[in-house]
């Protein structure tokens, strides 16, 4: 089985998470899925020092070479990949999949999302090939595919447990339909062949978004076969 993985940079403020990327990568591997990397040839959107959790004036970064870092420099524009080609999606979250692929992260509901991505996700959508996505890029198929159900976890925040729960709005904005989920949970839009979990949407233990995102992965390979 041939799976696409999309990346959105290196890093959780400016690029893709790391830790969500990992545990796709290493539930496709346990899944013994060929994998194949992508991320867009385009500068951030901005460059966010990691210690300090703020934006670092004056500094450009790629996409795709920051992407590289966690493909381990086995990585391909994403304007080369083609749904014909593969099996099924992935999309791991982090701040670079609302500022780099899309701008949900300054735009929210009215906001555009990345030509190639949205091309991407529609051409897998039309083939009814799987997509799966986690983290804050489920808003990139409820943008791209109205009407679709996805999840970013809860819609309050719990005392803070779920820190991003006004996502669950913007995706209603969106037209499409948000649903409820705890972190080790996914919710399967089995008509659009879309499969979403929370993962770092939720203040919790690393195992837990680890949990979560190998349930995804499952998923995705099952309606892939």
């Amino acid at each position: 089985m041939k799976v696409a993985v999309v990346l959105s940079g290196c890093g959780v403020y400016d690029g893709t998470e790391v830790h969500e990327a990992a545990a796709i990568l290493v539930h496709l591997s346990r899944g013994e899925a060929d994998v194949d990397i992508f991320a867009p040839d385009v500068d951030q959107m901005h460059v966010v020092d990691h210690t300090k959790g703020q934006p670092a004036e004056g500094q450009t970064r790629n996409v795709l070479v920051e992407s590289a870092r966690i493909a381990r420099g086995k990585i391909s524009p994403l304007s080369a990949l083609n749904a014909s080609t593969h099996d099924a999606v992935l999309f791991p979250g982090g701040f670079g999949a609302a500022k780099n692929l899309s701008t949900v992260a300054t735009e929210g509901a009215n906001c555009t999302v990345n030509p190639d991505v949205e091309r991407v996700i529609k051409d897998f959508h039309k083939a009814k090939k799987p997509i799966g996505l986690c983290c804050i890029s489920p808003t990139l198929a409820a943008k791209v595919i109205p009407g679709c159900e996805v999840t970013v976890g809860h819609d309050k925040d719990d005392g803070g447990r779920w820190p991003y729960a006004g996502t669950a709005g913007t995706i209603e904005q969106m037209g499409s339909k948000h649903i409820n989920k705890n972190v080790s949970e996914i919710h399967v839009d089995a008509a659009n062949k879309i499969v979403t979990t929370p993962a770092f949407m939720c203040e919790t233990k690393l195992h837990e978004i680890h949990d979560g995102i190998g349930k995804m992965v499952t998923e995705v390979l099952s309606m892939a076969k």
